[in-house]
């Protein structure tokens, strides 16, 4: 389901605009990077919200619509 989001995010944007997505559990955290790639779009960056967060707490995704 996250995924569907991000891709409605993505296709009301325009090519060339960055957007951030918040992404939590396990799940969201290895499919929606790897999808956002396979659409052909750029990951900017991926980093945990909060250092103090296990492992899969929720990450910060920027991408980039090319």
């Amino acid at each position: 389901m996250t995924f569907v989001r991000t891709k409605l995010l993505i296709e009301s944007m325009q090519p060339g605009q960055v957007a951030e997505v918040r992404l939590k559990g396990k799940e969201p955290l290895t499919n929606v990077p790897r999808s956002v790639r396979d659409y052909g779009h750029d990951i900017l960056s991926l980093k945990l919200e909060d250092p103090d967060q296990p492992a899969d707490g929720v990450h910060r995704l920027i991408l980039k619509k090319t």
